[in-house]
């Protein structure tokens, strides 16, 4: 096993994990959902698609070869809501996605170690992705928890839900027996 190809693998397989969870998330949510913020200081599930989105597009374009943080990136406008439609937000989420994945199926192995600048400061190409990781699941898991909470009871559980544990078990286990 080639441990540079697995991790990779690995990498892309929870980055569409990821996405596929956000989209779930806001699939559930009306229109004005999806702009509604819980007080001034607070991000509406668009201002958090937005400002991921835009991370994506100046991350991981020219990811190898030049700063993640680029110079017509305008982070502070993320963070404003101007009432883009689903689609217009869902359209943006897509292709920051597409460059993100574009970005790591063009990775090797040999490129894990080599170093990319984020806002000046060095990381090697392996922290750099850990680091979008975090950043990504920190986001989506608000996502998911503002619809949550947006959708109380009529919210469709994307993971096991409450009190169902121990049947998603036995169901796993009949599924992938023992070898």
């Amino acid at each position: 096993m080639n441990i540079g190809k697995e991790y990779l693998k690995v990498v892309r397989e929870k980055f569409q994990e990821m996405k596929n969870l956000g989209e779930k998330a806001v699939r559930q949510l009306s229109e004005e959902q999806i702009h509604w913020i819980f007080n001034e200081q607070s991000n509406s599930v668009a201002v958090i698609i937005k400002h991921v989105s835009g991370n994506m597009k100046s991350r991981w374009s020219d990811f190898l070869v030049s700063d993640g943080e680029k110079p017509d990136r305008n982070r502070e406008q993320e963070f404003e809501d101007k009432g883009s439609t689903r689609q217009e937000l869902m359209d943006a989420w897509e292709k920051g996605w597409e460059i993100l994945f574009h970005a790591l199926d063009g990775l090797e192995e040999q490129d894990l170690l080599k170093t990319v600048l984020i806002r000046g400061e060095r990381h090697t190409v392996l922290e750099a992705i850990e680091r979008q990781i975090v950043h990504y699941s920190a986001h989506i898991g608000q996502i998911l928890y503002i619809g949550k909470q947006l959708k109380g009871d009529n919210w469709e559980s994307l993971s096991i839900p409450k009190g169902k544990s121990e049947e998603f078990l036995q169901q796993m286990l009949k599924k992938n027996p023992a070898q």
